[in-house]
């Protein structure tokens, strides 16, 4: 049986493609609009006492990417949820959450979401799995955003099936503050050992607190009789599964509202979730 083609719902809704010639023949590149304030919007006055309001500005993050792909190769297209994540991190940076943090990234794709990071954070490290060229798509395209990056910038292979991670990046890991992730989960394997990874990260030198975004995907089975969505319903019980197996620390795990403002331009569906995940000592 062939492998399915898959292409992201949000090269549907919007129009985001550019002329610009990609590096590789059968990509694209993409400029993906998000409104931006240079700090946490407060009330001032001039000096004739009249309001100061400053006003968001647009901005744009260029990311060449695949316009479809196999399904073992989804992360070289961009997804919903890395916008949702990327709204959530404008959020957090203006409020100053994420000064001086150290951000790690679970199946970064193009790297969109840790772009964003890096405006913010001190320091930024993305992950993949080095598979079909993606961590090289993820340096040409930190390259192609290069004056939003501030932070120190790091791009490094993880794959969720192996947690017996190199030297290098188990010092990295040791020294997050935060781990992000968005729309990493597609069958029930790669679910699996998504969870486990991040069961290992989180109990690895805490406090550790990690934001991941999902979108709950529905399919019509029989044995229902009714649309669910598999993968999502798997990960959650496999969280509520190791949520109380960690010998060394203490979670909190909270559902969060999508009540925070959306800057980048997409459809912030219903099937959009975002969890928080925090670990501390016990």
């Amino acid at each position: 049986m062939p492998e399915l083609t898959v292409t992201s719902e949000i090269y549907q809704e919007y129009d985001y493609k550019t002329k610009i010639t990609p590096s590789k023949e059968g990509n694209v590149i993409s400029e993906f609009p998000f409104l931006l304030c240079s700090k946490e919007a407060v009330n001032k006055f001039d000096k004739d006492d009249d309001l100061d309001i400053e006003r968001p500005h647009k901005e744009v993050i260029k990311i060449e990417h695949s316009f479809q792909t196999k399904i073992a190769l989804v992360g070289l297209q961009v997804w919903r949820g890395a916008f949702l994540l990327g709204d959530l991190l404008i959020y957090l940076g203006l409020k100053g959450q994420l000064e001086g943090k150290s951000v790690l990234e679970l199946g970064a794709g193009t790297g969109l979401t840790s772009f964003v990071a890096a405006m913010y954070a001190k320091k930024v490290v993305c992950t993949d799995i080095d598979l079909g060229g993606i961590l090289e798509l993820i340096k040409l395209n930190a390259k192609y955003n290069a004056k939003l990056l501030k932070s120190q910038f790091k791009v490094m292979p993880l794959d969720f099936t192996d947690t017996n991670w190199a030297p290098s990046l188990a010092n990295e890991i040791k020294a997050v503050d935060i781990v992000i992730a968005a729309d990493v989960i597609y069958d029930d394997d790669v679910t699996a050992a998504f969870v486990a990874t991040l069961q290992k990260i989180l109990n690895t030198n805490p406090p550790k607190t990690m934001y991941v975004v999902l979108e709950k995907r529905y399919v019509f089975t029989i044995e229902h009789m009714e649309s669910v969505a598999p993968c999502y319903e798997t990960f959650l019980t496999l969280l509520h599964k190791v949520k109380t197996d960690n010998a060394h620390s203490r979670w909190t795990v909270e559902q969060l509202p999508l009540d925070f403002p959306k800057y980048f331009t997409y459809d912030r569906v219903k099937e959009l979730v975002l969890w928080k995940i925090t670990s501390k000592h016990t």
